[in-house]
Formats: C-alpha cells, structure tokens, sequence
C-alpha cells in the first residue's frame, strides 16, 4: 500500500533540491521565455506578411505553450533520476522503507508542479508580448493539459527505463527523448503537410491529436471529442505500457546492482 506521507517527503526534497539548483530552476523560466521570444516574434512577422493570417500567430504561440506542458513531465521524471545516479543516491533511497511505486509517484506530483508554473508562466508572457489570451480555451484548457501530461509522463517512464538500466552513459536521451515525437505530434502544421509515412506515426502518437484539436478549436471554434478521447485512450495505454517497462527495467538493474553505476 502507497504510503503518501514517504510520497510528499520526496516531492518537498525535490522541491528543496529545485531551491538549491540554480540551473534547474532558470531552465523552468528561461528557454520558454527564449522560445515566446524567439518563435512569437517570428510568427509575427509572417501574419504580418501574408493576408489572412489571424492564426499564424495564434497556432505558434499555442504550439509554443502547449508543449511545455509534455517537456515538463518528461523532463522533471528523466532529470530527477538522473541527479539520483550523479549523486550516487539510488542505493541510499532504496535502503528506505520507500517503495518504487512511491518514489515514481513523487516525480509525477514534482512534474504536475513545475508543469503547471512553466504552463503559466509562458501563458503570461504570451499575453503581455503579443496578447494573447490562452483563457480564450475555456474548460477545453483541462482536458488537453491532462492529455498532454500523460503524455509526458509516458515520455519519461520510457526514457526513465533506459537510464535506470543503462545510466550515464545514454544520459542525453533525458533531455532529449520527448523531442523524437515532435516532428509527428502537428505542434505548429496540420498532419496532413507530413509525407505519407510520417502521417501514420502520427496517428499513433497522443499529442498529434491534441494539437490538431486545437487548431480546430481556433478555427472552427470547437472540438471534435473524438480527438480527445483517442488521445486519452492512447495515454492511458501508453503509461501503462511505460511503467511496466521502467518496473522491468528497475527490477534488471537492482539485480545487477545499482552499486555498478557508482
């Protein structure tokens, strides 16, 4: 049984180490402000370039928000474990009465925090440089950050496997990994400009639903639900699938011993 006061214990360690971590805590604020900066700017000058161009800002802008939400969950999932493995910590935790399933669980509560401050935070910059209300989404605000943070969380779990496996030495895919489905998730462009191959990855990737869904719901005004629950039933499927993977792989290195990362 999950004891949550073992759970909240580790998520108020993180916090405490996220206090003490300059560079983790500018990364939370920093490259989303660059981005809003960077891409915000650029899709400015393209609606101001072409004629009827209202949502060349908007999609961009949303791209940009959105996807923080998905390199968030992954990211605070494969980083915390890493500084566990550069800390020479693991056999430490796992000398504690906490069980796996409750150190996996503080990194997802970790992750809902710093998703939501880095979702809000770029939410506000978007609207104080270019006006841009992401309230105007309503209630659907709800369903796509849950999606998309299931989606990250699927992400990490997987990456996480490998890394518990295989450690430092394939230490970048924990930067990195969720970037591999942003090509097919339709973050700034509809499915439909990928080739024919790309297209059919895409369809079996969570997010590409949700992105689609919002550029239906800035052009249209609403939202086919069929979207959202595809997306659902692939998250949930996906998790699923990428916990038992992480236990799998968990289970391989504590009996190699997590000593040999040391």
């Amino acid at each position: 049984m999950m004891n949550w006061n073992r759970v909240f214990a580790m998520v108020w360690r993180h916090t405490i180490n996220l206090k003490h971590s300059y560079d983790r805590m500018t990364d939370m604020f920093y490259w989303p402000a660059m981005d809003l900066l960077i891409w915000g700017l650029t899709g400015l000058y393209l609606a101001h370039l072409t004629k009827n161009s209202s949502h060349y800002l908007e999609i961009i802008l949303t791209g940009l928000v959105f996807w923080v939400i998905i390199w968030r969950a992954q990211y605070e999932i494969t980083t915390n474990l890493l500084n566990e493995l550069w800390d020479r910590n693991l056999v430490n935790i796992f000398s504690s009465p906490l069980t796996t399933e409750e150190w996996m669980a503080s990194f997802m509560i970790f992750g809902i925090l710093k998703a939501i401050i880095s979702f809000g935070f770029s939410a506000i910059l978007a609207f104080i440089f270019y006006h841009y209300n992401i309230l105007s989404f309503g209630l659907y605000l709800i369903p796509f950050f849950i999606s998309l943070l299931l989606t990250g969380w699927a992400a990490g779990f997987f990456v996480a496997g490998f890394l518990i496996r295989y450690g430092n030495k394939i230490q970048t895919l924990a930067w990195v990994g969720v970037t591999l489905i942003a090509p097919f998730s339709a973050i700034y462009y509809p499915l439909s400009v990928l080739p024919a191959w790309a297209q059919n990855i895409g369809l079996f990737i969570p997010s590409t639903y949700i992105f689609e869904g919002i550029r239906e719901l800035l052009f249209t005004g609403k939202v086919s639900p069929d979207k959202i629950f595809i997306s659902f039933f692939l998250n949930v499927s996906y998790l699923i699938l990428s916990v038992l993977f992480f236990m799998w792989m968990f289970r391989k290195s504590r009996k190699l011993g997590f000593g040999r990362m040391i």
